[in-house]
């Protein structure tokens, strides 16, 4: 009986023996199993972080491309903007090279047209883009007076043939007179203006220039150009201009968008 008993207990002992061990790999393998989990967790956190950096990524460079690509659009434009301006810049350039020529050549001509009148208070000179003929009252009228003599139509008579050979040049009359009051029924700056209107009437009636070219105005004083304390000075400053403007129009054409 006591054998029985010994192996009966000696098997008990074992099958105890043997249900700890497999407790520990039991146990082990649900570590094993846990710490999987917790990488495939890992894992899966750094792939969605990758992914969201690869999109990331992927938008970096289509903001890139389409930074480049507007980049690229207005470099085009620009380099198109500059050839269009430097294309207007040469088109100024040639016709403001044609406007001086045009003038300097008038320049030339209205000189040998009033060359009899050389000697009698005419100028004919270029300054700042425009030519302008000036002429002592001495030669057009009578101290005091806007009504033109014999000798200063003959003079417009000149003038008038060289001008009419440029229709595209516009005319401006400015009447100027001394400093000293003449009457007591027209002041210095009237008298400036009605003669100036005058020479524009003379002008357009006896030798047909275009009136829409022509345009007069009075400056009275305001505008010497020698000294009003002497006589010399003051019959230098008693005097008529007549500009010549070239044709701005076609250098405004050239220079509209």
């Amino acid at each position: 009986m006591y054998t029985k008993i010994a192996l009966v207990s000696l098997m008990g002992v074992a099958l105890l023996m043997s249900s700890c061990g497999a407790g520990k790999k039991l146990d082990a393998a649900n570590q094993t199993i846990s710490d999987l989990k917790g990488q495939v967790t890992s894992l899966t956190t750094q792939n969605a972080q990758l992914t969201q950096t690869n999109l990331d990524q992927q938008q970096q460079l289509t903001n890139i491309k389409t930074r480049d690509s507007a980049i690229e659009i207005g470099l085009r434009k620009y380099v198109a903007d500059c050839d269009a301006n430097q294309q207007k810049l040469r088109t100024i350039q040639r016709i403001v090279a044609e406007q001086y020529a045009a003038l300097q050549d008038m320049k030339v001509k209205i000189a040998l047209a009033l060359q009899d009148f050389s000697d009698r208070g005419v100028n004919v000179y270029y300054k700042d883009g425009f030519v302008f003929v000036d002429m002592q009252e001495s030669l057009l009228y009578a101290s005091g007076s806007s009504k033109l003599g014999t000798d200063g139509k003959k003079a417009l008579g000149s003038l008038a043939g060289a001008l009419n050979d440029y229709p595209h040049l516009m005319v401006y009359i400015v009447g100027n007179t001394d400093d000293k009051k003449f009457s007591n029924t027209m002041d210095n700056w009237t008298l400036s203006t009605e003669r100036a209107n005058s020479v524009v009437r003379v002008l357009r009636d006896n030798y047909q220039v275009d009136p829409s070219r022509l345009v007069a105005a009075g400056r009275g004083k305001y505008a010497p150009v020698a000294d009003n304390s002497t006589a010399d000075g003051r019959a230098q400053n008693r005097r008529t201009e007549i500009i010549l403007q070239p044709d701005l129009q076609k250098l405004w054409d050239s220079v509209q968008p």
